[in-house]
């Protein structure tokens, strides 16, 4: 199945019973990725800060999942390696999951699942992301310092979360997003 059936087929799927899996993304995921972006966020996504980050610094493709649920994508996440005032980590999102398939888990899946492995790299402290409160919060991201990491674009700080081991972490971001291992470099 190529990857623009597999939208189509999301796109007519009625809820179904199943719980979500994640997988890998591949090139052939490309335009089902593609075109779930801009069903979920619309034209305007790339002017949201999130994606002025990614322009920047390229996703790492093997950090990007794809969520699926009886073997149709409905869900995919990316995640960016950054580095904020010398400290590495990786920037989550954009996050998205196909209206026909939401309450389901698999956004939440692919955060956890997405997490995990950047983290169990051990090149990264940190996940931070630009997200609602009430979503992240319960899986574990807390609040940064208000204002404290600066992003190439307007970004509501009271949305900055960030998942770590260190409880400290929150406390500590801050300052600009720069390249991944900016921080080690003389």
């Amino acid at each position: 199945m190529t990857a623009p059936s597999v939208f189509v087929a999301a796109e007519a799927a009625p809820p179904q019973p199943g719980s979500p899996d994640v997988r890998l993304a591949t090139p052939e995921d490309d335009q089902f990725v593609e075109a779930l972006q801009a069903l979920a966020f619309g034209p305007g996504r790339f002017a949201r800060t999130a994606f002025r980050v990614r322009e920047r610094f390229p996703i790492d493709p093997s950090l990007s999942l794809i969520a699926e649920v009886n073997g149709i994508a409905c869900g995919s996440v990316w995640m960016t390696p950054i580095s904020v005032g010398g400290l590495d980590g990786y920037l989550l999102g954009p996050l998205a999951t196909h209206p026909n398939f939401r309450k389901r888990g698999a956004g939440k899946l692919l955060a956890r699942e997405v997490t995990r492995l950047a983290l169990e790299r051990g090149e990264g402290g940190f996940v931070l992301l630009v997200g609602d409160r009430d979503y992240y919060c319960p899986l574990g991201w807390v609040p940064t310092e208000l204002g404290a990491i600066e992003f190439p674009g307007p970004v509501d700080p009271a949305r900055v979360l960030v998942y770590s081991a260190d409880p400290t972490m929150a406390a500590r971001l801050s300052g600009p997003i720069k390249a991944f291992g900016a921080g080690k470099r003389s």
